[in-house]
């Protein structure tokens, strides 16, 4: 084989080898880049107007989360990969912020859902509940972990078997007491779809992920009702390092494998806590570091953790021209 020939050997055998790469995951930067066209639903956000009449408790005056933030700023965002969609949260104990969240989705397709505020146990809960349940958008509510141990300890569970009966979704948010809570919940209703925020806040540091919360994550993911959203993290190592949170998927990897291992491809569920998250890391880093880890499941559990989950979930309604 003459020189000439050996290297148009070696070209072609290169040529070959970068097909091969981009077939299954092109690179960026050395990383997989993981399944092209990817939906990606961003089911915990939150949106305000300080402007507003009535004006905000959350977030304060003065602090980097006091500005205007609404679905246009989400998208304008620089990204890992692009978003597709996103799920508000309530950020505010109002029943009209409901209505004004929904009148802010009512015209724009890249919002599928909205997760009010309502309070169990309110003698106006029902009323309120069938007047937002009413429009499709309203996907379920969040209650703290405190508020469901109150009604656990009471047993006033009617409002949330109505909210099941409504075909709606708890959300809860707490600390890593949560899942214990949340077990009790979900034993007792198992018709009702229950999503733990933020992983229950755990503190994300450099050491082992805590023994307690780490079983009670195992516990909770028994329940086929519950599932949970992967958020809250880099936030939660910034608070904990009290500097900026670390962008290696590696120092979250022991937390998420806890996460993941317990509640399976099936039952993870993309969220970013935006624009609370940025207090750790700005949103490209912190996408990064959760997309990364789902892709080494493989497609069908990338796809799933995007938006497939979450459409079991909250049970979204595709809106046309949302892509």
């Amino acid at each position: 084989m003459t020189s000439m020939m050996l290297k148009n050997f070696h070209r072609r055998i290169l040529i070959s080898a970068a097909v091969l790469v981009c077939r299954v995951g092109c690179s960026i930067d050395g990383v997989r880049e993981g399944p092209a066209n990817l939906d990606i639903i961003d089911c915990h956000t939150h949106f305000y107007d300080p402007e507003r009449p009535e004006g905000v408790p959350w977030p304060e005056k003065g602090t980097p989360l006091y500005r205007t933030v609404l679905p246009k700023h989400l998208r304008a965002l620089d990204t890992f990969r692009p978003l597709t969609g996103t799920i508000i949260v309530e950020a505010r104990a109002s029943v009209e912020d409901n209505a004004w969240l929904l009148d802010l989705a009512k015209g724009d397709p890249f919002v599928v859902g909205i997760v009010g505020r309502l309070e169990p146990g309110d003698p106006s809960f029902e009323k309120n509940l069938q007047r937002f349940a009413a429009n499709p958008l309203f996907r379920g509510i969040r209650i703290s972990a405190q508020v469901l141990q109150k009604l656990l300890e009471r047993d006033a569970l009617a409002d949330l078997k109505l909210l099941a009966a409504h075909d709606l979704s708890l959300d809860v948010n707490g600390g890593p007491e949560t899942p214990a809570v949340v077990a009790k919940l979900a034993s007792k209703l198992p018709e009702l779809r229950i999503v733990l925020n933020h992983i229950a806040n755990v503190p994300i540091t450099d050491k082992h992920p805590p023994a307690d919360w780490s079983e009670g994550m195992r516990l909770l993911a028994k329940n086929p009702n519950v599932f949970c959203k992967i958020s809250g993290m880099v936030e939660s190592a910034a608070k904990q390092a009290k500097e900026p949170a670390p962008a290696a998927l590696d120092f979250y990897r022991p937390y998420l494998d806890v996460v993941w291992n317990a509640f399976g491809d099936d039952r993870v569920i993309y969220a970013s806590n935006w624009p609370v998250s940025e207090s750790g890391a700005d949103y490209k880093i912190m996408q990064r570091i959760t997309l990364l880890y789902a892709f080494e499941k493989g497609e069908e559990p990338t796809r799933k953790f995007c938006s497939l989950n979450a459409l079991r979930a909250y049970r979204w309604i595709e809106r046309p021209g949302r892509r």
